[in-house]
């Protein structure tokens, strides 16, 4: 009642300041302003209710200010990619996972049977790679990698006959570098296990390997 009523006071003095142009409006009733003490009081009253309504409505503009706009809900493609966590490399590994204690037969691509390189040619072709499906080839495709230090996931490793170690025997994929130690494991088809993840610190293919290639980006 009180708001209503000050509202209504306001809205009286601006009616006694108009001109003479508002004595025709229907209805309005003048008031007396033979009286300054009450003038003044009335125009006290106005300005307190003005200086009221000016507190309330920067009340209400400093809230509005300290309001954070919403977050956006749908992550960007850059977003889902970093939530997944997952390089090109990653992905190969992951599906030539999948094919782990699957038989070696020579000369076999897959997917029920595995040689070394028709193991590596078939991964690969999963991912729109296309490579020679033999070991000595391979080592010609893609670009060289010098050195342990420069081993990706992904990478294709090499190594040498039994009777000739010099020459290309077998392949496999980099699963994992340790730069530290300076050696990699690597997932490959085997003559004993099949398809089976081993370490290049294992004697047998320390002594025998030959070098690697990089048939995927740089990462």
């Amino acid at each position: 009642m009180f708001r209503c009523y000050a509202y209504l006071l306001l809205a009286t003095v601006v009616l006694l300041s108009c001109s003479t142009a508002r004595k025709g409006a229907q209805g309005a009733k003048q008031l007396p302003l033979t009286d300054p003490v009450a003038i003044a009081q009335s125009q006290q009253r106005a300005q307190e209710v003005t200086d009221s309504i000016n507190r309330v409505r920067s009340g209400e503009a400093a809230i509005q200010g300290t309001r954070q706009p919403a977050s956006n809900s749908n992550p960007t493609s850059a977003q889902k990619e970093d939530a997944a966590g997952k390089t090109l490399g990653d992905q190969v590994i992951a599906y030539a996972r999948k094919f782990l204690g699957t038989p070696y037969k020579l000369g076999a691509s897959g997917p029920s049977r595995f040689d070394c390189s028709g193991f590596t040619t078939y991964v690969f072709k999963h991912f729109g790679y296309k490579i020679t499906p033999y070991s000595g080839t391979q080592f010609k495709e893609g670009r060289p990698v010098h050195s342990y230090s420069d081993l990706q996931k992904g990478d294709l490793v090499f190594f040498g006959k039994r009777g000739s170690v010099r020459d290309i025997g077998h392949v496999g994929i980099v699963v994992s570098v340790d730069y530290n130690r300076g050696s990699f494991r690597f997932i490959h088809a085997s003559t004993s296990g099949g398809v089976v993840e081993s370490d290049s610190n294992h004697p047998y293919y320390m002594m025998r390997y030959i070098g690697a290639r990089r048939i995927l980006p740089d990462e």
